[in-house]
Parts: C-alpha cells; sequence; structure tokens
C-alpha cells in the first residue's frame, strides 16, 4: 500500500479495501470526491521507437447505494499524465476526474478513463451505465450497464488496450467466479499517442453529489508490455516481492519487458487468501523466446478441466496435470499449485523469478505462467519419459548403462551452468531423482525451483529455513539451515548413488546395515568391494572403470565436511576421465554435524517445507513423518 497516492476523500479502511469516497455512517457522505492511484509512472509508449504499450487491468470493486432508491455518482478507472492531480470540486456528475474549469476547455484535457457512471446528468444516456471518456466527461461510447448497485455485490471489470488495432475494450461482469476471455462489453477505436504523454499515471477515481453512495476497490492487477521508467535507470536484480508495499524484478531482456501491479484486499474469501494488501511487481519475462502469461482458461481447456485422468503426479506444493495446447500443437506439463499454501506461492515466485531466466539444455524449461482463481499455475515442457526416480525405483522402463551414465553427466552440466556459468550462482536446494526429468532421448532435466535462492558468485552459504528433501540433505544443512553450492553436490551425491545402484537414499525394509545408502556403500569402499553394490537389474552389463568411478564421485560428494567436497567442475573433470579418482578414507566419516534434527524420522523423503504431498508407501508412518520445518 506503500505505492498507492490516496487524494481528496479516499483512505484505506481497516478491513483493507481502498474507499474512494467518504465513508460516514453519521456524518454527511454528499459532495465527496477522491482518488487512488499508483504512485511511479507507468510507460505507456517509448518515444524513441514510437512502440505503444499494450495493456490490460483488473479489478473487482463494490458501488454500494445502501439500498437507496436514488444514488450517484459513480467510479472511473483513469490514464493520465503523472503530474495529474484530483482537480478540485470535481464532485458529483464529474466523478473526480474534471471540474467546471477543465469541462469547459477540453483541448487541454489529456486523460482517458473508463467511467461505471450511476446517475444521469444531462451529458450522460441514462443512469446506469459503462462509458469510455477521452478528454472529457462525456463519453465517446457508452453501453447500459445492467447493475447490482442497490445492494452492494462486487463487480470484476477488466480494461485492455491493443495498440496495433488501437482499440481499448471493457468487459464487466457480476459472476461469482468470472474468467476473462478476451470478449469485451463495450470498445473503442483511440490512438492513445494523441492523447497521453509517454510517462502516465494509473489508477481510480469516483465522487458523490447530492445523491450519494459508497465505492471502495477490493483487488486490481495492471500489466503492460512496456517497462516502469525507474527500472529502466537501475540495474541491480531485485526479486519478485510479497508484501506491503512493491517488490520489483528487474531484468535486461532486451526483447521488451513485462510489468506487473497487484493488490488485493485481505479476506475477501478463497480467491483472496493469504495474498494480504499487496502490491508487488512480477519479474519481468523475455517476450518470443521466453515465458508467457496463459489465461485460466487457456489452461483449463488444455488440461481438461485439470482432469485427475490426466495427473501426472503429486509434488509437495500441487499436482501436475499432462496439457495439450492446440494452437501450438504442444504438449505441456502444468503445475497447479495447492488453494491456500503458503509456502506454495512462496515457490511460484521463486520459480516464476528465478527458472524463467536460465537456459541450458539440461533444465526443465518453463513455458509461462498464470494466477487466476485463487490458484498459481507453471506450465512447462512435457517430459514424455517422466522423472528418474520412476525408472530406478518404480519398474517403469529399466535404464541402460549408457542412458545411466548420460543422466549424471547431464545432471552435472546442469549444476555447472547453475552454480558457475550463470550471472549469479543458484543454489537449488532440492536434488533429487524425482526433480530431475527425463526428455523423448533420456536426457537429464532439472527442475523445480521452487526452493532455489540466488546467491553473488562471490559469496559462499546462506543462512535460510531448513528446506529440501530428507536422505539428499547435507548434514550441515540440516542442522544449521545453510544452503550452498556443496549441499547442492551433496545431493548430486547421493542421485549418483541411486544411479549405480538403483536405491532410494534410505530404505527400511533393507537390514540395519543397509538402511542408509551413503554409509552402505562407503563401507564396501572400505573393504575394496564398491562394485557389490551396483543394481542388480544391470546383469553386470556396464562399463566397470566408469561405473567405479560414478559411485567413488558420489561417495566424494557426500563426504559429510563440506569443505571436502568437490566441486560440480572437479566431477566432471573426474567423470570424464580427465583427473583421477580421489582418495577417500576407508570407513565412512564422524560427521561434523548431527544427521538428523531432534524428533525428525530417518525414513521421511518428504520436502521440507513443502504440503501435502504424497508419502511413499514404504516410509514409516510415524508422527514425525509428517512434520514439516
Amino acid at each position: 500500500m506503500a505505492n498507492i497516492k490516496l487524494e481528496g476523500d479516499a483512505f484505506r479502511s481497516g478491513n483493507d479495501v481502498l474507499e474512494l469516497t467518504k465513508n460516514q455512517r453519521d456524518g454527511s457522505i454528499s459532495e465527496s470526491e477522491g482518488q487512488a492511484s499508483y504512485n511511479k509512472t507507468v510507460r505507456l509508449r517509448d518515444a524513441r521507437t514510437g512502440k505503444l504499450a499494450d495493456f490490460t487491468t483488473h479489478f473487482s470493486f463494490v458501488v454500494n447505494a445502501l439500498n437507496a432508491s436514488s444514488y450517484g455518482d459513480g467510479i472511473a478507472f483513469f490514464i493520465a499524465p503523472f503530474e495529474y492531480e484530483l482537480p478540485d470540486n470535481s464532485f458529483g456528475g464529474s466523478l473526480g476526474l474534471f471540474n467546471a474549469a477543465s469541462n469547459s476547455n477540453t483541448s487541454l484535457n489529456k486523460i482517458v478513463a473508463v467511467e461505471f457512471d450511476t446517475h444521469n446528468n444531462s451529458w450522460d444516456p441514462n443512469d446506469n451505465h459503462v462509458g469510455i471518456n477521452v478528454n472529457s466527461i462525456v463519453s465517446v461510447a457508452t453501453v447500459t450497464w445492467k447493475s447490482s448497485i442497490r445492494n452492494g455485490s462486487t463487480a470484476n471489470a477488466w480494461i485492455s488496450y491493443n495498440s496495433t488495432t488501437q482499440n481499448l475494450s471493457v468487459f464487466l461482469t457480476y459472476a461469482d467466479n468470472p474468467v476473462f476471455g478476451g470478449n469485451s462489453s463495450l470498445s473503442y477505436k483511440v490512438d492513445l499517442t494523441n492523447v497521453l504523454p509517454e510517462f502516465v499515471r494509473v489508477g481510480f477515481s469516483a465522487a458523490t453529489g447530492q445523491y450519494t453512495e459508497l465505492h471502495t476497490i477490493h483487488s486490481w492487477s495492471f500489466n503492460s508490455s512496456l517497462e516502469v521508467e525507474n527500472q529502466v535507470k537501475k540495474k541491480n536484480k531485485v526479486g519478485l516481492g510479497v508484501g506491503l508495499g512493491v517488490g520489483f524484478g528487474v531484468l535486461s531482456c532486451g526483447l521488451g519487458l513485462l510489468w506487473f501491479i497487484y493488490w488485493r484486499k485481505r479476506g475477501d474469501g478463497d480467491q483472496n487468501e493469504g495474498l494480504g494488501d499487496d502490491l508487488f511487481m512480477d519479474d519481468e519475462f523475455e517476450k518470443g523466446t521466453g515465458p508467457r502469461r496463459f489465461t485460466y482458461r487457456e489452461l483449463t481447456h488444455a488440461t481438461n478441466n485439470f482432469d485427475e485422468g490426466g495427473k501426472l503426479g503429486e509434488g509437495g506444493f500441487g499436482g501436475v496435470y499432462k496439457g495439450f495446447l492446440s494452437e501450438s500443437s504442444t504438449e505441456i506439463a502444468v503445475k497447479r499449485v495447492s488453494k491456500g499454501s503458503k509456502q506454495g506461492r512462496k515457490e511460484y515466485i521463486s520459480e516464476v523469478k528465478i527458472i524463467s531466466r536460465l537456459r541450458h539444455r539440461n533444465l526443465v524449461q518453463l513455458i509461462g505462467w498464470c494466477h487466476a482463481q485463487g490458484e498459481f499455475l507453471l506450465v512447462y515442457e512435457c517430459m514424455p519419459n517422466g522423472s528418474l526416480d520412476t525408472h530406478l525405483f518404480g519398474g517403469k522402463i529399466m535404464l541402460t548403462w549408457p542412458v545411466r551414465d548420460k543422466i549424471a553427466l547431464g545432471l552435472a552440466s546442469a549444476l555447472l551452468y547453475l552454480h558457475e556459468e550463470w550471472e549469479q550462482c543458484v543454489v537449488h536446494r532440492d536434488i533429487k531423482s524425482s526433480n530431475i526429468m527425463l526428455d523423448a532421448n533420456f536426457n537429464a532435466k532439472l527442475g523445480d525451483f521452487g526452493l532455489a535462492r540466488l546467491v553473488d558468485h562471490e559469496l559462499g552459504s546462506q543462512t535460510t529455513v531448513l528446506a529440501g528433501t530428507m536422505g539428499y540433505l547435507a548434514p550441515e544443512c540440516v542442522t544449521t539451515g545453510r544452503a550452498s553450492k556443496e549441499s547442492d553436490v551433496y545431493g548430486f551425491g547421493v542421485v549418483c548413488l541411486e544411479i549405480a545402484c538403483g536405491r532410494k537414499p534410505v530404505d527400511p525394509r533393507e537390514e540395519q546395515s543397509k538402511v542408509r545408502l551413503v554409509e552402505w556403500v562407503w563401507n564396501l569402499y572400505g573393504k575394496g568391494q564398491i562394485l557389490e553394490a551396483v543394481d542388480k537389474g544391470l546383469s553386470m552389463q556396464f562399463d566397470w572403470q566408469q561405473m567405479e568411478r560414478l559411485m567413488v564421485v558420489g561417495l566424494w560428494c557426500c563426504h559429510p565436511d563440506p569443505i571436502i567436497r568437490p566441486s560440480i567442475k572437479q566431477v566432471i573433470n573426474v567423470l570424464n576421465s580427465e583427473a583421477p579418482l580421489p582418495e577417500l578414507p576407508s570407513k565412512f566419516p564422524v560427521p561434523m554435524y548431527s544427521l538428523l534434527p531432534v524428533n525428525m524420522c530417518i525414513f521421511s523423503d518428504t520436502s521440507l517445507g513443502h504440503t501435502g504431498s504424497t508419502k511413499d508407501p514404504t516410509q514409516c508412518s510415524c508422527s514425525s513423518c509428517s512434520t514439516y520445518l
């Protein structure tokens, strides 16, 4: 809310609603005027290139006549020069947009508005109508508004502008669960270049006159194809923010930027629950080759309304569904974040913020994203061979040694890119076999960046809450919550041993000496019998030297002391036989940190911080397994 400018009688009420006009039950609310606008410049066009923005804004609002038979005057969404302020004496039919002086000389005005007018003035077609206004209170296009003003129902409006067709369109509905499909209730062709300057202010205005009503804004989003002015000047990269005020994400993508304002009232039902009175900007996304915003309707159609028969799996924050985009004949996977999951929203933000900016052949590609209907949806390229764990442990397809070797090297290549080759170091924090997807040619692609964090290359680890999956968590993470490149390398080492042995990191069905995969393989290494742990399903059909390299590298990566673990670059050199095998202690080293926190079951491989995960039936059913930090 710090980035909302309030003028006149506008105020923020105690229940997190923007009130645009007076709301005094024991006092006069007549002749009231107020505005609420975003207090930073919005770029409408690029003066250098002449490019004009496409934009869409969505807001929910209530005009409440308190069951009176006569009421007025209305509410409007406006776009005006940034220096524009609430005019004096603009109450009544002027809707807080104009006054007598500006109404009498419209040639000096520079404003475009969409009015939701409730009172019939001399210039109006009727009492309840929606109108498009250009530099004047007299609308250039109108349509009758079949409103629910008297009982104070919630309306949802979408206003969009197509710079190619120069079409400004309005869609209004009182439906309970509205979906905008691109249709309109009213439209008008206008070249905004001839009306508005390069930088503008966007916001709402309302007024009452002799007759009164209440005007409230309950949610607001605005997205545009051009960037905000101050983002052009800044070079620092700050993550997409959620909370009070605005979070800025600044990406120099070169192909155009997308910015997004979002504010929503708390406690407005399931759709709004937990979002709070946020105003935030999403990261700007690359156009063309980058991810794009999908509409909720597109994704419900693509997934056959999230048909359970097309469900590919269940993750910590929700289900993943198979979909098909008919216009591009593309198969997709749609992650549907569980409703009401605060951690799920954090995962959504993290994925959009991080993975959309990454480009590597061994990373799952994010195609698009959508937040609507109270849901958060992520759209990925579909991986026809599923996740690695389904082949190693689920009996899906027995992976041959060449395929396993390629998968290990592909994962190592992905981590090298994340840790050392991208502009910032990306700590994944949840390296495990179920997060490694396989394309049609069984190439490994690392996915699920919901727990990932950005770290400057010159910095080491960062302290955070405990996150990850038991069995893949480095010992120091369990105790200190400190994530680092070294902790990612530990998870990589566990996956290497899984690939070689065909076993999960913790298996309570095994005899005591074999329950923990790392310790069991290390014990065999000390006896010179490490190849005895190789997956029996391979039937001895593998390259013995390469298998030994993979297993020893896996143990090296899983050393309890993070200082002794190799970098991912060293790992690749050894796997490619460009460096000798390390000499490791013959016995499993004593960990520098306690292996498990108090009351944490060793059989749980549920991702910490995730809620609602489906447990493996082989895991322990103790109460500790359902405790998440």
